[in-house]
C-alpha cells in the first residue's frame, strides 16, 4: 500500500516536473531541477517506512567531482543514494529509463547519460559523453559497477566502464556501501517493506598513477573497500 501511494505521488510530481522543465529549460537552469528531484526523493523514506543510517559523509568534499560507486542490492539503491550524496550528482542509466515521458527529457537536460548495453560500443559512447561533461562542467556521477542488481544479496563482479570514466576524467572514486535494501525490496519484488538501511561513505580513492594497464588493481581496491563495509 505504501509503495502504491508513493507511485501515485510520483505520477502527480511528473506534472510538476513538466511545469518546472518548461520554466528552467529556456534558461539552462539545471541545478534547480536537480534540487526538485532530490526533494521528490526525500518523500520516499517517510512514506515507505525506511529508516536511514548514514556515516562517512565527512570524507566527501562537496566541491570536488567524484565517481561515486556503490554495490547494488535493490531498486531502492539509486533513488536513495541520489538523495543522500551531498552533491548534485548525475547518473548513468540504461537507455530504457529515458523513454519515460517528461522524466527522460528532464534527465537528459540535467546531464544524466543513457547507456545502450546491447550495443558493443554503447558503453564506450556513454563513458565518453560523461567524461566530457565532467571536464566541462565538473559534474559528479553515480555508477553501480556491478551493472545490475544482485539476485542473491551477494556482491557481484565489477565491470570496468566506471573505471574507464574515472581514468578519463581524472576524478577520484568515492566508494559507498549500502546494506539493508535487499531485505526490503529484493530483485523481482513489487513492493518495499518497512525497515532500516545503512549507507557508508568511504574515503575517496585517487586515480592518479593508474592507467588501463593497472586498472585491475584499482578495480580490486574499490571493490574490496565496498565489500569491507557489508555485514559479516
Amino acid at each position: 500500500m505504501r509503495t502504491i501511494l508513493l507511485g501515485l505521488i510520483y505520477i502527480i510530481l511528473i506534472f510538476v516536473l513538466l511545469f518546472a522543465l518548461l520554466i528552467f529549460w529556456p534558461f539552462g537552469l539545471r541545478e534547480p531541477l536537480l534540487r526538485l528531484g532530490k526533494w521528490a526523493m526525500s518523500l520516499a523514506p517517510g512514506i515507505l517506512g525506511i529508516e536511514i543510517h548514514v556515516s562517512g559523509l565527512e570524507t566527501i568534499d562537496r566541491k570536488a567531482k567524484y565517481i561515486f560507486m556503490s554495490n547494488h542490492l535493490s531498486f531502492l539503491d539509486g533513488p536513495l543514494l541520489f538523495l543522500l550524496i551531498p552533491q548534485s550528482v548525475r547518473v548513468i542509466l540504461k537507455k530504457q529509463v529515458f523513454r519515460i515521458p517528461v522524466v527522460g527529457q528532464g534527465m537528459r537536460f540535467v546531464g544524466f547519460v543513457p547507456v545502450d548495453r546491447k550495443r558493443a560500443r554503447g558503453g564506450k559512447k556513454s563513458i565518453g559523453q560523461a567524461a566530457s561533461l565532467m571536464r566541462e562542467k565538473a559534474y559528479s556521477y553515480l555508477i553501480f559497477p556491478e551493472g545490475t542488481r544482485t539476485r542473491d544479496g551477494r556482491p557481484q563482479p565489477f565491470r570496468r566502464g566506471g573505471f574507464f570514466l574515472a581514468l578519463e576524467s581524472g576524478a577520484a572514486i568515492a566508494p559507498i556501501t549500502i546494506s539493508g535494501t535487499y531485505e526490503l525490496m529484493p530483485r523481482g519484488a513489487m513492493f518495499a517493506k518497512r525497515g532500516a538501511i545503512d549507507v557508508l561513505f568511504h574515503p575517496p580513492v585517487p586515480t592518479a598513477g593508474y592507467n588501463q594497464n593497472t586498472m585491475q588493481a584499482l578495480v580490486d581496491k574499490v571493490r574490496d573497500t565496498i565489500v569491507s563495509g557489508l555485514p559479516a
